[in-house]
């Protein structure tokens, strides 16, 4: 992960924690759903690990978002 876009991966994962939250699903259930594992999704939403555009495309269908939702900060 290139450190000049880690802001850009913290927005997107507080993003993915928030939108995870109010769906009422674990970082495990999100994980099974996208068939990766719980430390995996955990990594994400902490900006320890950058995101493809497909993972983000997934994770945003099975948050029920549309991807963009996940880029921009919440407000």
């Amino acid at each position: 992960m290139n450190p000049a876009y880690y802001e850009i991966y913290r927005t997107i994962g507080l993003n993915i924690a928030y939108y995870r939250n109010l769906r009422g699903m674990s970082q495990g259930a999100l994980g099974d759903k996208l068939d990766i594992d719980q430390s995996h999704v955990s990594k994400i939403e902490r900006a320890a690990v950058g995101v493809s555009i497909d993972l983000l495309c997934d994770i945003a269908a099975k948050l029920r978002v549309a991807p963009y939702q996940l880029l921009k900060p919440l407000e």
